[in-house]
């Protein structure tokens, strides 16, 4: 681990100003620790964010939900609010991590986590996430694991969170604070496909602190279901989960929300699969339409083709919880 300087402001204002590419905000420290044991990670500055007054959850005047950034992953699954109106994301928090690290981490540190690729975390090996222009061996390499959607040449890398892939279904909008202005961020647009930047995750500028993470009133609680497909039952990230939401009418779907972890760069949505359910009666006919057409450009690697079929199931398997059991774990 190299030498690094540490400050902890007392605001945010402070802490954007106190921001530079060299530098890292740091709150539970669950991942980037990890990078920066492995020597993936070299900050030069650590700017402690944990004493910062973001850990409320509130809610709004449109009805939805105002969650800080420091709010961990434990207290944001077991909130009331949470899991009467968004079981879906209080599910997806459950899936992922341990007990002790959904205490240490943050909400907002959760949409920030790197990838899993064993590729990355050699720092013995090339990476165009870590070396822009190094390599992809993850392509022609052992790839069970990696992307089968959105995927590009520099890259092939999934992005790791399932609360993500909730809050993609959720249509959550992130909130940030920069030196010259705050802006608030679609969650669809959050995260990056690799495309010729896979050093780049995401749209936040290096000097932009997520503050918050909105909810907007939801009106699909009473039929949701996350569905995390691992290698084992605990710990473990996933192969292929599904987040899935109706708002149903009888039998007739009047709105679909479905988004995939573990397939792709970044959380895996497509709207126009979820206005083709509209208007289609519950039927395992239907969601296998839909799982067909979320699949349709998937291009598997040398070991993940599983991963084709497999989500395939599990999107099936997502929507029939969803429409049949409602918000059930």
């Amino acid at each position: 681990m190299n030498p690094f300087h540490y400050s902890k402001p007392a605001d945010v204002q402070e802490a954007v100003h106190l921001a530079s590419p060299a530098s890292r905000f740091i709150a539970g420290g669950t991942n980037l620790l990890d990078l920066m044991k492995e020597n993936i990670s070299h900050p030069e500055h650590l700017i402690d964010i944990t004493g910062l007054p973001l850990r409320e959850v509130e809610e709004t005047t449109e009805g939805g939900l105002m969650i800080g950034a420091l709010v961990s992953n434990a207290d944001l699954a077991w909130h009331p609010l949470i899991e009467q109106r968004y079981p879906l994301l209080s599910q997806a928090i459950l899936a992922g991590a341990s007990p002790q690290l959904r205490n240490m981490a943050s909400t907002g540190g959760n949409l920030l986590q790197r990838t899993r690729c064993y590729y990355f975390y050699d720092a013995a090996v090339p990476c165009n996430k870590r070396e822009p222009g190094s390599g992809c061996p993850a392509r022609a390499g052992l790839n069970r694991i990696h992307a089968i959607l959105g995927a590009s040449e520099q890259c092939v890398a999934t992005h790791p969170s399932d609360m993500c892939v909730a809050l993609a279904a959720l249509d959550a909008r992130v909130h940030v604070q920069g030196r010259g202005a705050a802006r608030v961020i679609e969650f669809a647009d959050f995260h990056r496909l690799p495309q010729d930047t896979p050093q780049r995750d995401n749209q936040l500028a290096d000097d932009e602190l997520i503050t918050a993470i909105e909810l907007p009133a939801d009106h699909l609680a009473g039929h949701s279901h996350y569905l995390k497909i691992r290698d084992r039952a605990s710990y473990a990230f996933a192969l292929v989960s599904v987040a899935a939401a109706l708002e149903l009418e009888g039998e007739v779907i009047v709105d679909a929300r479905l988004a995939l972890g573990g397939v792709a760069h970044k959380p895996w949505r497509d709207r126009a699969v979820e206005a083709r359910l509209i208007g289609q009666a519950v039927s395992r006919e239907t969601f296998s339409v839909a799982a067909e057409a979320m699949l349709q450009d998937a291009e598997p690697l040398e070991h993940n083709a599983f991963k084709i079929k497999l989500a395939r199931r599990a999107i099936i398997r997502a929507l029939s919880d969803a429409a049949v059991a409602g918000a059930t774990s």
